[in-house]
């Protein structure tokens, strides 16, 4: 069974957006976490940051990208959650580890934290009506 269609038979909740939301968000979402986290990883390398506080950024990178192939190409609904949290973590951990040094990271990635945690109820959601 293809992907999508894989998708469009789970049991989904009442508040899944639909289908088209998802590029044009994303589209935004990773405008922001290019130059924010771009940035993050430039302080590092000019070692104005440990890599201690790098390293949250990076991991949600990691787990961030992980997420389509695990829920799309696996349908896995189980790892796709525990990917889900593990975005969400990370996330937190990185913008409140970088808040001393750079506070507009922290700020300019708001809406990625918000969309995150939508997103994360979302599949949770998803994985248990499944």
């Amino acid at each position: 069974m293809q992907n999508y269609e894989w998708y469009q038979l789970l049991i989904k909740p009442s508040f899944a957006p639909p289908a088209w939301v998802f590029g044009p968000v994303w589209t935004i979402l990773y405008i922001l976490i290019a130059i924010s986290f771009g940035y993050v990883f430039y302080l590092w390398f000019r070692r104005r940051i440990s890599f201690a506080i790098a390293l949250p950024f990076l991991l949600n990178l990691v787990f961030n990208f992980a997420f389509t192939p695990v829920l799309f190409g696996l349908q896995n609904l189980t790892l796709a959650s525990i990917d889900i949290l593990l975005v969400l973590g990370t996330l937190i951990w990185g913008v409140v580890v970088i808040y001393r040094t750079a506070r507009w990271v922290t700020w300019i990635n708001i809406p990625y934290v918000v969309w995150v945690g939508f997103a994360t109820v979302l599949q949770l959601t998803i994985f248990f009506l499944n």
